[in-house]
């Protein structure tokens, strides 16, 4: 039998099969189902009106409310109702309530709900962030949801594997965030469509599992189905303190068959801005040209793990934000936020004059916490800059990592933190 890739492996294993094989449909067992307060809703009513009593596995069903919350209006604060009483009504344990809510993708592995070798679905295009840890996590629909958590069960397309290796170590400063703007503007937003995303090599081995969480994110951003990194001790380091149930450890054979392969050099990318309006619009941050920026965002899906945080807090440190410049800092989730406070480093960005937000998507999606006006630019930390993704449609988002964003904050116009 040829080689096989480790999304294969997975997806194998998950449908009780020896092998697969890429572009075969199969019905596949999960590990767990994921929905917010925008998609929750959705799944709900769909669930309910199939006139079914109970669901799959009460523990394998995660409801996060992330979006808009602390509640922004009447209609966010109803959507959350809607999930609460599901919640109650069905014994979901896993219902995270305000004050225990982070935002998903940094929450769920942080709480041990994501293990390797597993099958997470989430009715959140971002769910590939947990492919970090050497899962098959994707996003799906809400009605796909609403099926699984009928029968603990979702069909896929297997996905041909692209692989990526990264040589060598990255710069200072240049972070997995930077690796994957890199890889996105070399490939594009469609470069990756329906395909596994596999990042491999040196560079990758010398992140931390944070890193990897946020090139894995950003997969969906070159149309991927996922993006995954084999589990390696780094990996088991972070899982075993918190895993909740057992798992199994997959990786890629070595005659393995992959529909493309590239290889970078790490130590040759320098520091990454996603330009307006699309996420494969890359340059180096030195390439960008003068560009004042009105707010800067730290945090998201992609950008508000404590490591994140650190760097930011690095480059403010003793400095004040431009006065012109809002600068907003979003933990990912209470166990970031109060690890960032124990550190000092809310001290750090307070006397910057930035601002610090409870855990939320917020500004990202352009929910609220940070709406953009007419014509206003941004640094973000997130993950999306499309036409009117944080505000108004004529205001402009450049995606960076963390410390071109806080340099940027500084200095009030898109810069590396080298300029400081």
């Amino acid at each position: 039998m040829m080689g096989r890739t480790i999304t294969e492996k997975i997806l194998a294993a998950h449908a009780g099969r020896e092998a697969v094989t890429p572009g075969e449909l199969l019905s596949v067992q999960i590990d767990l189902a994921l929905a917010n307060d925008i998609t929750a809703p959705i799944a709900i009513e769909v669930f309910e009106s199939a006139g079914v009593e109970t669901v799959f596995d009460a523990d394998r069903i995660a409801l996060v409310p992330d979006h808009f919350v602390p509640n922004k209006d009447i209609r966010s604060a109803e959507q959350v109702q809607v999930m609460r009483r599901f919640a109650a009504r069905y014994g979901i344990k896993h219902f995270f309530e305000l004050g225990r809510m982070g935002i998903e993708h940094v929450l769920l592995p942080e709480q041990g709900l994501v293990l390797p070798g597993e099958i997470v679905i989430g009715a959140d295009s971002h769910t590939c962030t947990d492919g970090a840890l050497g899962a098959f996590a994707t996003g799906v629909g809400s009605t796909d949801i609403a099926a699984a958590m009928v029968t603990g069960e979702v069909w896929f397309k297997v996905p041909q594997s692209m692989k990526f290796t990264y040589k060598s170590r990255c710069r200072p400063w240049v972070t997995g965030k930077d690796l994957i703007l890199y890889t996105i503007g070399d490939i594009g937003v469609d470069g990756a469509t329906y395909r596994a995303m596999e990042f491999t090599g040196e560079a990758i081995e010398a992140l931390s599992v944070s890193e990897r969480m946020t090139m894995c994110n950003m997969a969906v951003e070159a149309g991927a189905k996922s993006g995954i990194v084999a589990p390696d001790q780094k990996t088991r380091d972070y899982v075993q303190k918190r895993a909740t149930r057992p798992f199994q450890v997959y990786e890629s054979d070595p005659d393995a068959e992959y529909v493309q392969e590239r290889v970078y050099d790490a130590s040759g990318i320098e520091l990454q801005v996603a330009c307006p309006h699309l996420p494969d619009n890359t340059r180096a941050v030195q390439e960008v040209g003068t560009v004042a920026v009105d707010q800067v965002v730290i945090g998201s899906c992609t950008n508000g793990r404590i490591e994140d945080l650190r760097m930011a807090a690095a480059v403010l440190k003793g400095r004040k934000v431009d006065p012109k410049v809002r600068l907003i800092v979003i933990p990912g989730s209470p166990t970031v936020y109060r690890q960032a406070m124990e550190e000092g480093l809310f001290d750090i960005i307070l006397d910057a004059q930035g601002i610090i937000s409870p855990p939320t998507c917020g500004p990202c999606l352009g929910g609220f916490m940070g709406i953009l006006g007419p014509g206003e630019k941004a640094v973000a930390t997130t993950n999306r800059n499309f036409v009117g993704r944080m505000g108004h449609p004529s205001s402009e988002v450049y995606l960076a990592g963390p410390a071109v964003a806080a340099a940027s904050a500084v200095l009030g116009r898109v810069a590396g933190p080298e300029e400081l």
